[in-house]
Parts: C-alpha cells; structure tokens; sequence
C-alpha cells in the first residue's frame, strides 16, 4: 500500500471509534440545529460499524456533573465506557488500555466539545502514533469559532478530516454485502 493511502485510506480492521462526551448537560449547551446533525452522524457511524464489526470506545467527562453518553447514543457506551477528568482521552490510563488491547491503529474521531477534549485528544493520539480521522461533520462546539479553529489546525498537526459518509463508504470499500446495504440505508434517511 502507498505512503498516501496508507494514512488517508480507512481499513475496517485497522479502525476504532472514539465518541468523546456527548453527554446528557453537555448536549444543551451546544447549538440545538448543530448538535441534532452531529448526533445524527454519530448514530450513523455507530449503526455502519456495527454491521462492519469495528470497535467503539466512549468516554464521559465527569459524569457526576455531566451526566451520562445521551441515551440515543447509548449504543456507543455497550463495548467500552471510560469516565475521565482529564480533557484529553489519553490523560486517563483507562482510555489508553482499552485502545491499547483493540490492536487497532486508525482512529476515528467524534464528539465535543471540538476545540477542548476532541482537539487535545487528537493531538495525544497522533503523538503516540494513532492515524486520525477527525469527523467534521461528527463534532461541535458551542461557538464556531472555536470548531473552525480546531478543524482549521487537525490537519496542520497530520489528521485527516473526513465525514461520515466518506468514512463510512471508505470503510466498506464496494457495494454488495449486508454492511454496504446497512451504510447504504442510513445514508438514504440522512436529513442533514
């Protein structure tokens, strides 16, 4: 495989999904229009996994104050669920051990608030050699400027951005199959 397409080109059984704190308080505070398109996005990505057996691990940042994964998202919490205090996933042991055991090099990026604890864990990953697909349209913030700043450097610090229709129809490489007729469902019902 070529240099390029190597770290532009997701492989199902190299991947990992991290969905960082969308959680029950954080949700309200974001854009209502904006935070309902990227939970759409993030229900797709985890239903087109699903049907292509890649992992997910999510987080939750103080759920004491912050409360619980949002239940639409709840699938997303069933393989792995790691509380945190740190901003960065890979501040908290638990995180690093559960990637760590997925064997799994390429991750693929979601959740909020973009600019804070998916920005700086972004950044740990591609320090300790992580591929990163950040998902533009798979993340938010509550003001655009601090998304636009960080969608801005990702690339800048060697991630690749991506959506969730390009990820998942990269992931699934052809048409056919009982994966592509899930991804191929989903995307016909996405409203945004």
């Amino acid at each position: 495989m070529s240099e390029l397409k190597e770290r532009f080109w997701l492989q199902a059984d190299q991947a990992v999904m991290v969905v960082v704190d969308v959680q029950e308080k954080l949700v309200p505070a974001m854009n209502e229009r904006v935070s309902g398109r990227v939970i759409q996005h993030i229900s797709m990505l985890l239903d087109g996994l699903a049907a292509m057996d890649v992992p997910v691990i999510a987080t939750e940042q103080y759920p004491r104050g912050l409360g619980a994964t949002i239940s639409e998202l709840s699938s997303a919490t069933q393989q792995h669920c790691v509380e945190k205090v740190a901003f960065s996933c890979c501040g908290e042991p638990d995180f690093l051990q559960v990637l760590e055991a997925t064997g799994r090099k390429q991750v693929v990026l979601v959740g909020m608030e973009a600019h804070v604890c998916v920005y700086q864990t972004l950044i740990d990953l591609l320090d300790r050699g992580y591929q990163v697909h950040l998902v533009a349209d798979a993340i938010c913030s509550r003001f655009k400027s601090d998304y636009d700043t960080a969608l801005k450097m990702a690339p800048q610090l060697g991630a690749v951005v991506t959506t969730t229709e390009m990820a998942l129809f990269q992931l699934l490489k052809v048409a056919g199959g009982d994966a592509f007729k899930t991804v191929s469902g989903l995307a016909r019902r996405r409203t945004g």
